[in-house]
């Protein structure tokens, strides 16, 4: 059963599992359950994405529950009124905040601006040997996409040399071998934790909160992360 976060006669918010696509794509592959069909079944009505998250990214996913809601919602992801935060666990201690201000690549070879804020929420290093290092660091960041391209946290935060643990397609091979070798974990730790939006008929504000999964708590006691805000 997928964890339901918010839900009126319009909208429909979930805590998307890691590991479950969205709905069929060309560039995400095959898989057996997807969180359109899964939500359909749950609730017994057909349920239209606005937007995506990538198929090992957890987190808030809005739905609506009908085409002309859709529209409306569509327009405010498109026109940038909907903030969509991120914490993610990174290799090394980035900055305590910077703005990503790079260009990206789409699946259709085509340049297109992308902006990432993020700040630095902890630090932590670790007695697990790397390399030529004999410890390890890692930080917690939030991220604020302000714009919502094809994998663009991933791209972002390995184009400052600080990938995303777990990240394998734009992260550090090596070290989520080492993980995995040492503690049996290749958890991608980026999860969408919260998304605030207009509503659609009444104009409120609304905010949903999506906690993280055993695996990243996991992942922060190992680190000695505090993440009782997202839990």
């Amino acid at each position: 059963m997928l964890e339901i976060l918010y839900r009126d006669e319009y909208l429909i918010a979930i805590n998307k599992p890691s590991g479950l696509l969205v709905h069929k794509s060309f560039y995400s592959g095959e898989a057996d359950t997807y969180a359109i069909q899964e939500l359909r079944k749950q609730i017994g009505q057909y349920v239209f994405p606005i937007h995506r998250l990538d198929r090992k990214t957890s987190g808030v996913l809005l739905f609506t529950l009908d085409k002309e809601t859709l529209k409306i919602m569509s327009e405010q992801f498109a026109t940038r009124q909907v903030e969509k935060k991120y914490i993610a666990i990174l290799r090394g201690w980035a900055k305590e905040e910077e703005t990503i201000n790079y260009d990206l690549i789409n699946e259709n070879e085509v340049r297109q601006n992308a902006i990432t804020y993020y700040h630095r929420l902890q630090i932590s290093e670790i007695e697990l040997p790397f390399l030529k290092h004999q410890t390890s660091r890692y930080c917690l960041v939030e991220a604020i996409p302000e714009t919502g391209r094809f994998h663009q946290l991933r791209k972002h935060f390995k184009h400052i040399l600080h990938p995303i643990l777990g990240c394998r397609k734009h992260g550090c091979n090596k070290q989520n071998k080492l993980w995995l070798q040492t503690f049996s974990i290749n958890k991608m730790t980026l999860h969408a934790h919260q998304l605030v939006f207009n509503h659609p008929i009444s104009n409120e504000r609304i905010m949903v909160n999506a906690t993280i999964d055993d695996e990243f708590k996991r992942v922060g006691d190992i680190l000695n992360f505090d993440l009782t805000l997202y839990s």
